[in-house]
């Protein structure tokens, strides 16, 4: 690889076995939740809007017992403390680029030091439901215009003409991203969309398969 690596990898159903917010939904939200769900997978509402309602359905008093619940119960994925050491070792940039919320994701990646940085969404807890804020807005050059933490501007505005960037992730949230990304590693829905659009991806299912994909990307 002639260019630099820099990485982009997932949050939930990533970085983690389940997706986080699907599984604070299951736990704590009224069966409103799974249509908002079903809307945001099918596409015929924005990341942003879904999110955004399934949060409104909480209140701000289970702020604690949510970041319990996912502490307790969200498992990390094989390999990934290794990976975080191997970037660190061949000095690949690592950003967690998250369509999650600050409140759960920061204190799972607490342990993880190494990372280059963290981009997600924020809980604002002030008034009697949860809102989100959402302080990655996309840029003139995203065609969507309301992603929430919107990946493809993050990636434009960390990449440059020097670097080749590498997405790695599971989900919906991923797809645009995955679309001007110079590597793709996906499994999940992730993988399927990329099938289905014939974007060239890598499979994984452990961090250490995404070791030996960028051992072979050298």
């Amino acid at each position: 690889m002639l260019k630099k690596p820099i990485i982009f990898c997932d949050f939930d159903g990533t970085v983690t076995k389940k997706d986080n917010i699907i599984s604070i939904m299951k736990q704590f939200a009224p069966p409103e939740w799974e249509k908002l769900k079903d809307d945001v997978l099918s596409q015929s509402i924005s990341i942003q809007e879904g999110v955004g309602k399934m949060f409104q359905l909480l209140p701000s008093s289970l702020k604690q017992e949510i970041v319990d619940f996912v502490l307790e119960t969200a498992e990390i994925r094989d390999g990934f403390n290794d990976f975080v050491r191997y970037t660190k070792e061949q000095n690949i940039p690592l950003y967690i680029v998250s369509g999650g919320i600050d409140f759960f994701v920061k204190p799972m990646l607490q342990p993880f030091e190494s990372i280059t940085g963290l981009y997600c969404n924020e809980g604002d807890f002030s008034g009697e439901n949860i809102h989100i804020h959402w302080p990655h807005a996309c840029d003139e050059k995203c065609p969507n215009q309301n992603c929430g933490c919107c990946k493809p501007s993050i990636i434009r505005a960390l990449s440059s003409g020097d670097t080749h960037s590498i997405v790695i992730g599971d989900s919906v949230t991923d797809l645009q991203a995955a679309k001007i990304a110079d590597t793709v590693i996906a499994r999940d829905y992730l993988s399927e969309k990329c099938e289905t659009l014939s974007i060239p991806y890598q499979p994984f299912d452990t961090f250490y398969d995404c070791i030996e994909i960028l051992e072979k990307l050298k």
